[in-house]
């Protein structure tokens, strides 16, 4: 079985992480989930690390939550459901407090958790074929855990739609309201992010870390949320997994057909 994340660190002190489950179109599991926090804990390790890349392998950045997962963690105990919801947590967070700045590369679908992993990264390139949506709420779950992510990156009134709608959007759009920096053709993108690299690694890393530390400190997923808000907030996406209505959302989307709310 291949590594669900890939990373390397190159000679310059650039690592690239690689999120590589590209049969289900990079779809978050346990293993992604500890795979990206191994990653954060080796190259944490690195003094001479400057500069981190994220990438997707394959036709789509990342596409959520694997829901076949999430169906199998549904069944467990509260406690291990909150387990699931916290390591999740962790991941995000800890790519968002990363004193080194993060460059997201983004092809492809990015849908659901990965709107907030690309909310917590410091600079966005899009492909052109690249396309969003906040899905949560279209299975019956909520985005409790990516919401202060996404606050900070597009703003509270877009996640008022978009986290509510669950509509997928392109990349332009994307770039409109603040998800994504630059969008380019799908083949300019790993030349568009090697020159983003490039003006990153022209400036103080000292400077860097302070600037970034600075501007987290004015954040919702910073100085503004605490480690008691965080507890409900994985609280929240925990149980919401275990409801009646999240049942009948990931059945209908494994059976491939509209949700019966009024069953939930």
């Amino acid at each position: 079985m291949s590594n669900p994340v890939l990373w390397d660190l190159d000679a310059r002190g650039v690592a690239t992480v690689t999120l590589n489950r590209p049969e289900v179109n990079n779809a978050y599991d346990a293993g992604l989930i500890h795979g990206v926090l191994a990653a954060m804990d080796e190259l944490g390790k690195k003094p001479q690390l400057r500069v981190v890349v994220l990438k997707g392998n394959g036709r789509h950045f990342q596409a959520g939550a694997d829901l076949k997962w999430i169906n199998a963690v549904r069944p467990k105990s509260a406690d291990e459901n909150e387990t699931v919801s916290r390591a999740t947590f962790e991941a995000v967070q800890r790519l968002n407090c990363l004193p080194i700045p993060t460059v997201a590369l983004v092809q492809g679908g990015c849908f659901g958790g990965g709107t907030g992993i690309v909310s917590a990264c410091d600079v966005v390139i899009a492909a052109d074929n690249a396309l969003f949506s906040i899905t949560e709420v279209r299975w019956g779950l909520t985005a409790a855990i990516i919401i202060p992510q996404l606050c900070d990156s597009i703003g509270v009134r877009q996640v008022r739609r978009y986290a509510l709608t669950g509509e997928r959007f392109g990349a332009e759009e994307a770039r409109r309201i603040g998800l994504v920096h630059e969008v380019v053709p799908l083949a300019e993108l790993e030349t568009a992010g090697a020159r983003m690299v490039d003006q990153l690694l022209a400036n103080g890393p000292v400077a860097l870390a302070e600037t970034k530390a600075l501007a987290m400190e004015s954040s919702f997923g910073g100085m503004a949320v605490d480690d008691t808000a965080y507890a409900r907030l994985v609280k929240m996406h925990a149980a919401k997994r275990q409801t009646k209505e999240a049942s009948e959302g990931l059945a209908s989307f494994a059976e491939k057909r509209a949700a019966n709310w009024g069953k939930a």
